[in-house]
């Protein structure tokens, strides 16, 4: 594994649209990549379709790290690889498709995310046909084969306002460990006040009114406070 510090310039060069950079950094990660989607292995999926989506979160992390972030790159990058899995694997639940079509659909996912880190867009529908020779109605098909129905991320009309990932805490499974591994990293990066915020909400239930006495501030405070530490797990979650 490469220090952080050699990985982090590589990252910088990546990000400036070096593919020699981006390249070594899958090389130098691929047993983290291989690590992390293994325990996806045996879910209908080929091992080959399945590190190529893990590589595909992997380019993900590559775009969106920032060493601002206060975390390792590794770090970052493991619910990204692990993500890109799961929702891939998700859709089967919601609307069942053909292991073709999904093979299809990581491929075309892939290429659209080297596209995107080569040209800063993403290619049109007769490019991504083209290159896999398919018509153009099968491109949209795979994509739409691919699509995860929900976010993690959405907010609820709870009158807490909290997102399915808040409410589904508690319902922990292995592969959810990998999102609480970078979800403590990324809370030990916030100030003492932001933390204290966290703990009081999302750990010991408090309201906004009652952290908002807590600290002594009003609780239109801490809603935009609340607001802006949620901005930055959501960063380290890569979302």
């Amino acid at each position: 594994m490469l220090e952080q510090s050699v990985t982090e310039e590589l990252i910088s060069k990546a990000q400036n649209g070096s593919e020699e950079a981006k390249a070594e950094l899958i090389a130098e990660n691929s047993p983290l990549i291989k690590s992390v989607i293994r325990r996806f292995k045996n879910k209908g999926v080929d091992y080959d379709d399945l590190y190529q989506l893990g590589c595909m979160g992997f380019l993900k992390a590559i775009r969106n790290f920032s060493a601002s972030f206060g975390v390792k790159f590794s770090t970052y990058a493991v619910p990204m690889i692990a993500g890109e899995v799961k929702r891939f694997l998700r859709d089967d639940g919601y609307i069942k498709v053909s292991r073709s079509v999904k093979s299809l659909a990581a491929k075309i996912s892939y290429f659209i995310e080297t596209y995107k880190n080569t040209h800063s867009d993403s290619p049109s529908i007769d490019e991504i046909a083209a290159e896999f020779d398919i018509e153009p109605q099968e491109a949209v098909f795979a994509l739409d084969s691919a699509k995860f129905p929900v976010s993690l991320y959405e907010q609820s009309d709870d009158d807490r306002n909290r997102s399915l990932m808040d409410k589904i805490a508690s319902k922990e499974t292995v592969e959810d460990n990998l999102d609480r591994l970078v979800l403590k990293d990324a809370i030990e990066s916030l100030d003492e006040r932001e933390k204290k915020i966290i703990i009081l909400r999302y750990y010991r239930d408090k309201t906004q009114s009652e952290v908002a006495r807590v600290l002594k501030v009003s609780q239109v405070q801490v809603s935009r406070l609340e607001n802006k530490i949620i901005e930055k797990l959501k960063t380290a979650f890569g979302k």
